[in-house]
């Protein structure tokens, strides 16, 4: 099996800051929580396998477009806010057809590492867009921000709760890392996503998720 390099990530070694959780105005955390709080927040749909271990979930997501924005970043909090930010924008109506986009869950992003700690890596902020505009999203109104057609893919998850922070992020992969190599699991080192579903206003029963995706054969 093909050695993970987690263990000397620059996500993983990367220093968390005390700023995290802070990652935009208080107008927008309050919109933010009515939209998270609201009832039949649309998820991506996804086959869920025969769990092999049970510290850990294989998910096989369906093909399915996001609205993303790319950026890069030493600071995750930085990346993950400014992210946010633009597709906040996207469904409030910053799109060509200025109309809006029901807000789901989760917010996605995937990580790309840089090749060391002082490197910056590369984040895609994504939001899923609702089944009734799946086949004609709206068009984005700003150039960093476009539509991802993301293919069906497999994923190993491992969900954690709690406010969710970098250094938390970290040790939810390097543990979902150790059960994959105690059940001989075949993965992908690198890139890898994070998943949160609640609102900043949620304060128990919250839902974060780290995925690393499963080798495909070759």
């Amino acid at each position: 099996m093909k050695t993970t390099r987690f263990a000397s990530h620059p996500f993983v070694t990367q220093r968390t800051t005390a700023s995290s959780g802070v990652i935009c105005s208080w107008a927008m955390l309050k919109a933010v929580g009515q939209a998270f709080f609201s009832t039949g927040l649309q998820n991506p749909k996804f086959t869920a396998a025969e769990k092999q271990g049970q510290d850990y979930e294989i998910r096989t997501y369906h093909a399915t477009k996001w609205v993303s924005t790319s950026l890069t970043e030493m600071d995750w909090d930085k990346a993950m806010g400014t992210g946010f930010r633009r597709l906040f924008k996207y469904i409030g109506g910053t799109n060509q057809s200025k109309v809006k986009v029901e807000m789901t869950a989760p917010v996605s992003c995937l990580v790309e590492p840089g090749e060391g700690p002082t490197c910056e890596s590369k984040f895609t902020v994504s939001f899923y867009i609702p089944e009734e505009q799946q086949e004609t999203p709206p068009e984005p109104g700003e150039a960093d921000v476009f539509i991802e057609h993301r293919k069906e893919f497999t994923a190993y998850v491992r969900t954690h709760g709690g406010y969710s922070n970098e250094q938390m992020k970290r040790d939810e992969l390097l543990k979902l890392v150790e059960s994959l190599k105690r059940d001989g699991v075949e993965f992908v080192d690198q890139p890898f996503y994070v998943a949160g579903y609640d609102s900043p206003f949620k304060l128990t029963n919250r839902r974060n998720e780290v995925w690393i995706l499963q080798k495909k054969p070759e």
